[in-house]
């Protein structure tokens, strides 16, 4: 399997891998925002969770992280957007363990740290943020 994300639609494609034909075949599309919500967007970042069962995607402009649960055929089921407590969420870093993830916001000058509940896969804030001028990357 693999994944891509869409800056500009905001959705995330998981796809089949055949590479004995050299060639991907479309699953599944996801978006990556709210149902309700009609601002402007544009995602950046997409990671997967060390187990495989969960997918996080960066959303700028909503400035949320998306969280997607993935089905063993490749489905996509959004569980949450949580709020990156900055502005434009650039890139973004899980730990080796899964247990953290590290938001780099460029424009509000902050990195903000999650704590990544494993069960679950939600994220919830753990109160601790970084000042640092316009984060565009993180690495472990």
């Amino acid at each position: 399997m693999a994944f891509v994300i869409n800056e500009l639609s905001s959705t995330v494609l998981s796809l089949a891998l055949q590479p004995e034909m050299g060639q991907l075949t479309a699953l599944h599309r996801a978006s990556t925002l709210p149902a309700s919500y009609t601002g402007k967007n544009a995602c950046a970042d997409i990671h997967l969770s060390p187990d495989g069962n969960f997918l996080y995607a960066s959303n700028r402009g909503h400035n949320s992280i998306a969280v997607f649960s993935v089905g063993d055929a490749g489905e996509l089921a959004l569980l949450a957007t949580e709020s990156v407590r900055g502005d434009w969420p650039r890139n973004f870093v899980l730990s080796a363990d899964g247990k953290k993830l590290l938001v780099a916001n460029q424009n509000s000058d902050n990195i903000t740290v999650f704590e990544v509940d494993g069960p679950t896969g939600l994220l919830q804030f753990s109160g601790h943020e970084m000042g640092m001028s316009r984060p565009v990357f993180l690495g472990f």
